[in-house]
């Protein structure tokens, strides 16, 4: 019985000494795992938001080009009819929009939605100015008309994806 209580008195402190090493290690552990994984995420937001932005700025600009204005702008030509600069304005959107697909991997999906709205309702604001007029006008008179009916809007469709824009990346930074 003495040898029971003296492999007790050994055993028992033992045990709670070897206890309480492993929880303060296991608790170590796990704190120099959250600091690691802290560290990563930092150096990846280092890595990351500079891209993100250089995505924002790069949309930034795709919806500056789809404005009716500066599209109007780089599309219409002296001598061109209002057939061949609706075909140019819409080219020129795909082509612009294709280019910045790749953007939408860095923006938000609601960013991406906005984006392609204004890209689609461009679009529609183009061929339904082009279907009211004749197809004998000219380049000028569909530029014109388009011109008119954008001023007419309370928001053109890329002037509202570009607030947009700018409110995502101000609650980014």
């Amino acid at each position: 019985m003495d040898i029971l209580k003296e492999i007790l008195f050994v055993t028992i402190p033992a045990f709670l000494v070897m206890l309480t090493a492993y929880l303060l290690i296991r608790k170590t552990i796990e704190n120099d795992r959250e600091r690691r994984r802290h560290e990563i995420v930092l150096q990846n937001s280092g890595t990351i938001t500079p891209i993100r932005l250089q995505a924002y700025e790069r949309l930034t600009l795709f919806l500056e080009r789809i404005s009716m204005e500066s599209l109007i702008m780089r599309t219409n030509k002296q001598g061109m009819d209002s057939k061949k600069l609706h075909t140019a304005m819409l080219s020129t959107i795909r082509s612009e929009y294709e280019h910045n697909l790749a953007q939408q991997i860095y923006v938000s999906p609601q960013v991406w939605e906005v984006i392609k709205s204004a890209r689609s309702n461009t679009i529609k604001l183009i061929n339904t100015i082009a279907e009211k007029i004749p197809p004998t006008a000219s380049g000028s008179d569909l530029s014109k008309n388009l011109l008119e009916t954008v001023m007419e809007m309370d928001h053109e469709p890329a002037k509202v994806a570009l607030d947009f824009l700018k409110k995502e990346i101000s609650r980014m930074l």
